[in-house]
């Protein structure tokens, strides 16, 4: 799996928002320690970067906030809303014998519109800006860690329960406008056993069943990740650092508050990080198909649901 096809599918849903949700979040994962492999391309084995190892901790968190809502015959929203939302991740890197970023800053912030076409489609539309660098000194941000951000998504909505969609994404990664491919899938099965698959910020797919009205426990599968715009050797260059998590995740509703506690035990699958040059050809290189390899994952969280 490439690392450059994961950055790619994050921007192409950068901003993105839930726009039927008025909710605060804030979560913190622990990444265990792993080693540090390259995968070359082709049928050669996978090779091992001498002591290389590492581990991160990330604090992530949002708030999204509808500005107006109109629901049609269909229960259909029109929607304007804003959303809000940042992430640090701490790499703890040992033995690396080259340069290697150790922490990430990610602060966005963005517009977004949904509504109805007709009674089969709707259209969901975003625009935002964001602030992607290898430290948290205010005062080195520059304009190169600047990144702008706008898409358009067609719905539709398949049954009561599914709804896929597709659009573009424009944002201006590699120093200039480029246009990415944006996928919205959202699917879910309804009932004391709930199954769910989301494709709208980063990936979520779970399986989770009701215990009652305040535990629901769920195995989950997610991919989220932070990136950094950067100079590296006198060129612009992007540092990518993704995860595939999967594992256990109960969700407790603390009474009446809309406060609901989140936690989350398993695996990290792979963990790609790694530098590429700030251009098309160096996005989908070869080369920089870096990677720690599986490791222990540990997430707590927790969400509040601001129209209570």
């Amino acid at each position: 799996m490439k690392s450059a096809s994961l950055f790619a599918t994050m921007l192409g849903t950068l901003l993105c928002l839930k726009a039927n949700a008025q909710q605060a979040s804030f979560k913190t994962e622990f990444i265990g320690n792993s080693g540090y492999w390259f995968l070359p391309s082709g049928d050669k084995p996978k090779e091992k970067i001498g002591d290389s190892k590492g581990s991160s901790i990330v604090y992530q968190g949002a708030v999204n906030i509808p500005l107006s809502t109109r629901l049609n015959e269909h229960n259909r929203p029109t929607a304007w809303g804003v959303g809000f939302s940042g992430a640090y991740a701490y790499l703890n890197n040992e033995h690396f014998a080259g340069e290697m970023v150790s922490e990430i800053m990610n602060l966005q912030a963005g517009i977004y519109h949904l509504r109805p076409l007709n009674e089969k489609w709707s259209l969901r539309a975003s625009v935002g800006i964001g602030v992607f660098t290898p430290s948290t000194d205010f005062s080195n941000i520059g304009f190169k860690n600047v990144l702008g951000s706008a898409g358009v998504v067609f719905i539709r909505h398949l049954k009561p329960n599914l709804s896929i969609g597709g659009g573009l994404a424009l944002n201006s990664s590699l120093g200039y406008p480029m246009v990415f491919p944006a996928v919205y899938v959202n699917w879910k099965r309804h009932g004391k056993f709930n199954v769910s698959a989301e494709l709208i910020d980063g990936l979520d797919v779970a399986a989770s069943y009701k215990l009652n009205d305040h535990l629901k426990l769920s195995w989950v599968l997610e991919m989220n990740g932070q990136v950094a715009l950067l100079e590296k050797e006198g060129k612009d260059v992007i540092f990518s650092h993704q995860y595939i998590v999967t594992g256990l995740r109960p969700e407790v509703k603390l009474g009446k508050t809309g406060l609901t506690a989140t936690a989350m035990v398993g695996l990290n699958l792979y963990r790609p990080a790694a530098y590429s040059d700030r251009t098309l050809k160096g996005m989908f290189a070869s080369n920089n198909d870096y990677y720690f390899s599986a490791s222990p994952y540990a997430s707590i969280g927790l969400k509040w649901d601001l129209k209570r």
